[in-house]
Formats: structure tokens, C-alpha cells, sequence
């Protein structure tokens, strides 16, 4: 790629400190090339508030901001979440929103005519990843800029300087410069004093959590909520019709309100090294949860055990990267097929950040109150005779070898 040939870019923008000082940096050191700025609107929120005026002053020639809220929850949160993929203990809320922004992103690049894609991803990171294949998978030989990977800024106290000296206006300073990425599933910290794994996260601080409450802080009585799903898929609150988007919606602020779906775990990034992060995921852990206790009534042994297996392949191509994969899509089509018959209510109850089971029906249920009772069934106890005899007959005949 020649500088000289870059005449025009899109640029990956959220109007956080990395792209914020991203446009001037690119105008420096690109020809005074144009720039396109592109948010993916995933849901979050006011972090999109006036983020065309400070586009435009901070050098872009327009804004677009596509809201990619419907897409991002129906194509690619709920087929993550019926799949059970867990990263971790991690939601994957980072990891899915990248492909459903970055095929955006292209679809701009290409009806602008850019040169090239800028991301500001860093070069430690997992996200540099994932918008990268998902841009070759949509638009193979667009080239690609990552100013992390070309400047001489070394850290995040640098970038504030550098927009300090630009008047780059920024909502964080030296001591709020937390990097978090937020959108309508989840809510991540990492660095400060995080960056050091014994010390504790400031919970309980005011302004640390945005999305609920410490479980500390959470009411002292228990909310109960029932989830109705169709194959899989959730559609129903408290017996009230929803779009999956508004269900998650909801339940980020009951959860939330709840303390549910607070983590602080030490991870490990693609990259090869070990990152620590505080995620908030108040209503994706309900939802992860509630699906759960319904599969456990309409699924049979075997294929919720293969399930499983296969939901940390799922959950690793996620967090890779790999989601434009014939693997990922293949898994997928496996997981619908088992969704089929996921259909059903579930209760819980939450309670200062814990989720309880209270309670689950299903048409569809394979659980027999008939046979498993204690009490008088139509099940012969004296069959078990038989099949211990059959299924231990490997285990007598190499005792009986060993024996001699």
C-alpha cells in the first residue's frame, strides 16, 4: 500500500480516545486524505450523542451511523446464545458485535469508493482480529490501516496528550482512562487498576458500574421474571410479547437493578497473552441462563452433551474472529436443528446477584413425573438387573484377566 494512493477512508469510529485522535493523525500523515467516519450503532446509547459535531471538528467529512441494533441481536447474539458459547465465563458481548460492525463498515467503504479501511484497534488486542477478517471475508483486497501499528503513541496517557494538544474534546481524563466498550449486550473494563490482578474491582464506587448495581447494593427482596422461548429463541417477558432486542433491553435493567452478570476474570486473548477485564452482562446472563434450564427438559442426553462439546468451538471462533467461517455456519445450522423443539417458559428468581431456578414447562419436555417419581410408577426396577449386567460386562471380564 502507498501513502501517495490514499486519497479517501472510512474509518471504524465510536468518537472514544483512539478515534477521536485517529482523523487528525490521518490527515498529518496521509496527504490531508478525506475522511469518512462510521459508527455501528450496537446499541450504546448515549456514547452516540454528538458524535457528528465532534466528527466534522475534528476533521471528517460526514458521519454515518447505521443502526445496526435488530441485526446485531437477531443475527448474531442469538445465534451465539442458543449455541451456549461461552468464552471463558465471557459473553462474547466485544467479540460478536465486531463482524455485524465491521460488514457495515464495508458496505460504506465500498459505496464511497475508499482507498482503505482504518480501524483503532490496538496491536495487543483481539479486535484488530476480528474486524480484519470480517473486512477480507466482504471486501478481500481492501486495504487496511491500524495507526497502532504505525505511530509512535506508546499508551493511552500519550493518546490524551496528543488530543490534549489537538483540542480534541474527550468525555474520560487520566484518572476516569478505563478502556471499555459498550453496546446493548454487555459493558467491558479493562486497565488502570485492573491491569493488576490483586487488586479488587471499585464495585460499589459511584460511576464504575453503568449497566446496574453491586450485588451489595441490590434490593434486599427477590424479583421473579418469566422468559417464554419458540425454538430457541426468546419472545416473551413476564407474559408480554417482545422482540428479542426489547427482552435484552429489559432484562439489563431488572438484572442490573439486581446485580446479575458481573464478572472480573483474567482471560486469554488471542494474541497469546493474558488480559484481565470486568464485564457487565446483566441481561445476557439471564437470557444464557433461562435457555439453559430449558434445554435441560427438551433436549435428549446425547445431543446436549455433543452440544456442549461443540459450544466452546462455537464460542472460540466467536472470540477469534471467525464468524464469516463455513465451520461457524455450519455449527450454526447444527444448533437450529437441536432448537427445534426449545419451546417453553422458564421462571427465576434473582436475588443480589444470583439467578435461582423457579420453575419450567414445556410442551416438548422429556422429563416424566411418572417414571422419575419416588412414589408407585410403571417403571420395572427389575429391568435394571439386566442392563448393569450388560453394561459392566467389559469391567468383569478385565477383572476376571487380570485375575489370573
Amino acid at each position: 500500500m502507498n501513502k501517495k494512493d490514499i486519497k479517501k477512508v472510512v474509518l471504524a469510529y465510536s468518537g472514544g480516545l483512539d478515534t477521536s485522535i485517529i482523523i487528525p493523525w490521518l490527515k498529518e500523515n496521509y496527504n490531508n486524505c478525506e475522511v469518512i467516519a462510521v459508527s455501528g450503532n450496537v446499541g450504546q446509547a448515549d456514547e452516540l450523542e454528538g458524535l457528528e459535531e465532534k466528527a466534522i471538528a475534528t476533521g471528517a467529512s460526514k458521519l454515518y451511523v447505521l443502526d445496526q441494533t435488530e441485526e446485531y441481536v437477531n443475527e448474531y447474539i442469538i445465534p451465539t446464545m442458543k449455541a451456549g458459547a461461552v468464552y471463558e465465563d465471557y459473553l462474547l458481548g466485544t467479540s460478536h458485535a465486531r463482524p455485524c460492525i465491521a460488514k457495515g463498515l464495508v458496505e460504506i467503504a465500498l459505496k464511497e469508493g475508499a482507498d482503505a479501511i482504518v480501524h483503532g484497534c490496538t496491536g495487543k488486542g483481539n479486535d484488530q482480529v476480528r474486524f480484519e477478517l470480517a473486512i477480507r471475508h466482504f471486501a478481500p483486497t481492501m486495504p487496511i490501516i491500524a495507526p497502532w501499528r504505525e505511530w509512535d503513541i506508546v499508551s493511552r496517557e500519550e493518546e490524551i496528550a496528543y488530543a490534549e494538544a489537538h483540542n480534541i474534546p474527550l468525555k474520560i481524563n487520566r484518572e476516569t482512562n478505563y478502556s471499555k466498550d459498550k453496546n446493548l449486550w454487555h459493558l467491558s473494563h479493562e486497565g488502570m487498576d485492573l491491569e493488576d490482578t490483586g487488586n479488587e474491582p471499585q464495585y460499589e464506587k459511584p460511576g464504575f458500574l453503568e449497566m446496574g448495581v453491586s450485588p451489595i447494593q441490590a434490593p434486599d427482596k427477590p424479583t421473579y421474571i418469566t422468559l417464554d422461548f419458540e425454538q430457541g429463541v426468546p419472545v416473551a417477558l413476564n407474559d408480554e410479547k417482545m422482540t428479542a432486542k426489547e427482552i435484552i433491553l429489559k432484562l439489563n435493567e431488572i438484572g442490573g437493578a439486581n446485580g446479575i452478570g458481573i464478572i472480573d476474570i483474567v482471560e486469554n486473548r488471542l494474541v497469546g497473552m493474558k488480559c484481565r477485564g470486568v464485564y457487565e452482562t446483566p441481561g445476557g446472563t439471564i437470557l444464557y441462563k433461562a435457555h439453559n434450564v430449558l434445554e435441560t427438559i427438551c433436549l435428549d442426553k446425547m445431543t446436549m452433551h455433543e452440544k456442549q462439546r461443540l459450544s466452546i468451538t462455537f464460542a472460540e471462533l466467536v472470540y477469534n474472529g471467525q464468524w464469516f467461517t463455513p465451520l461457524r455456519e455450519a455449527l450454526s445450522a447444527f444448533v437450529d436443528k437441536t432448537q427445534e423443539k426449545v419451546t417453553g417458559k422458564v421462571r427465576l428468581k434473582l436475588y443480589k446477584g444470583n439467578i435461582i431456578n423457579a420453575g419450567v414447562w414445556s410442551p416438548y419436555s422429556l422429563y416424566s413425573e411418572d417414571i422419575a417419581t419416588f412414589g408407585e410408577s410403571d417403571y420395572d426396577q427389575t429391568d435394571s438387573a439386566g442392563f448393569i449386567n450388560l453394561f459392566g460386562l467389559p469391567i468383569k471380564v478385565q477383572a476376571m484377566v487380570d485375575g489370573k
